[in-house]
């Protein structure tokens, strides 16, 4: 789950399938290290395990509206899929995981040490998801 505001991944998990738990648990993932303000839109593609009964359940109960990419057009979720380039150009296609722990392992430390944390992004004036998100919480100079 990125947050688009600040390109930060807010939630993620990892599983080898692409069942309804996967993007419930990003989910809760997510929800556990932010508790967002009303009117958060959740963004995603078609994929039936956004479409499914529980995790459009899950999304109401956090209040959380749904929105959808349209069909064939993957320019709607472009952040997204921006991202899932960059994690395979930077660590994927880079490593060869000997077993599914060590591929956890591997993206916790990408995503929570690199890409967070230390990733400078030019759509964020060159500087990392917590490094914008703490300069947005700033009070401005002029006020």
């Amino acid at each position: 789950m990125l947050d688009l505001f600040s390109r930060r991944v807010v939630g993620w998990c990892m599983q080898a399938s692409l069942e309804r738990s996967l993007v419930l648990d990003a989910l809760q993932s997510a929800l556990g290290h932010r508790r967002p303000e009303a009117r958060l839109i959740h963004h995603s593609d078609r994929g039936s395990q956004y479409a499914s009964a529980d995790f459009q359940a899950a999304l109401e109960a956090a209040e959380i509206a749904c929105r959808m990419s349209r069909r064939g057009n993957c320019w709607d979720n472009a952040a997204v899929e921006s991202f899932f380039g960059t994690l395979k150009q930077e660590l994927a296609n880079r490593c060869h995981f000997a077993t599914g722990q060590q591929a956890r392992q591997e993206v916790f430390e990408y995503i929570e040490v690199w890409y967070n944390r230390q990733r400078r992004h030019s759509s964020l004036g060159y500087v990392s998801p917590i490094e914008f998100e703490r300069q947005a919480l700033q009070p401005s100079a002029s006020a």
